[in-house]
């Protein structure tokens, strides 16, 4: 079992070659939340208790091969966890309100695209949508560091800059909890496996989506040359609402709740 980083009971559901984990907080209309490659469900811990506070159900989910999710699945990539999220929703049996972070958020946009009538909303946090620009030889660099040999020495090191501007006060343990997680049998080998995900086919549904849409990037968000520019972009191809989140990178729900715990419950009140 993954160290949780609040303690709470954990359910799972069951798949064709593995578990995927979830956990449940509140009451009211559904969230949920799907946290990036690499991360964990945990990753939501401080914008979770804004929407319970506010009067919603939130689901948070680990993705297949990560956290408390199985590392056993034969397959790993956007389409797989869009997979897992739609088989989630239809044993929650309530349309929810999806909220990805990163790979999360691609995920987010294959599900809205394919069950139109599971998702009756999107929120897109640091969302990777389509693929990024970068050359061969990077794209080769990163796998690379990321194989699993060195898996979770490399992505504990690389972390601390995708939290360019505010760090969370508790970041420090959490960065040990995902070398923790990573660093167990199967799972640096699936983490692997995960970032090697391409996102041309989150790009191509794009067009398919019509679940209204909230876009959060951190104005200093690293994996992205122009964060604004890549802002516009999304929420110009999904008629959507974008808020930029100063003094934040690639994870604005932990790095400032205070922006993003309003934003999102705003954008709730007036979508749903």
């Amino acid at each position: 079992m993954c160290i949780s980083f609040v303690a709470m009971s954990i359910n799972y559901l069951t798949r064709p070659e593995g578990r995927i984990a979830y956990d449940e907080q509140g009451t009211g209309p559904l969230i949920v939340t799907i946290p990036g490659m690499g991360d964990l469900r945990a990753t939501w811990r401080h914008l979770t208790p804004q929407l319970v506070d506010a009067g919603y159900r939130v689901v948070s989910t680990d993705l297949r091969g990560h956290g408390d999710s199985d590392a056993t699945f034969s397959t790993y990539g956007n389409e797989q966890s869009a997979s897992d999220v739609i088989a989630l929703l239809e044993s929650l049996d309530e349309p929810a309100t999806l909220v990805g972070n990163s790979m999360g958020a691609a995920i987010g946009v294959l599900v809205a695209a394919e069950r139109p009538e599971l998702v009756s909303g999107l929120v897109l946090v640091g969302p990777f949508v389509r693929n990024p620009a970068a050359n061969a030889f990077m794209l080769g660099l990163f796998r690379v560091m990321l194989a699993p040999l060195w898996a979770a020495a490399s992505w504990t090191a690389y972390l601390p800059s995708l939290y360019a501007g505010r760090k969370p006060a508790d970041f420090s343990d959490y960065r040990r909890s995902l070398g923790t997680a990573i660093r167990r049998a199967g799972y640096a080998k699936a983490f692997s496996l995960t970032t090697r995900t391409s996102h041309a086919g989150a790009e191509a549904a794009l067009p398919r989506v019509t679940a209204p849409t909230l876009v959060v990037m951190g104005d200093l968000d690293p994996d992205f040359s122009t964060p604004h520019t890549e802002a516009a972009w999304i929420g110009e191809t999904l008629s959507a609402r974008v808020v930029m989140v100063p003094e934040a990178g690639h994870y604005p729900q932990s790095q400032r709740p205070d922006v993003v715990g309003p934003a999102v419950a705003s954008f709730l009140s007036e979508a749903l």
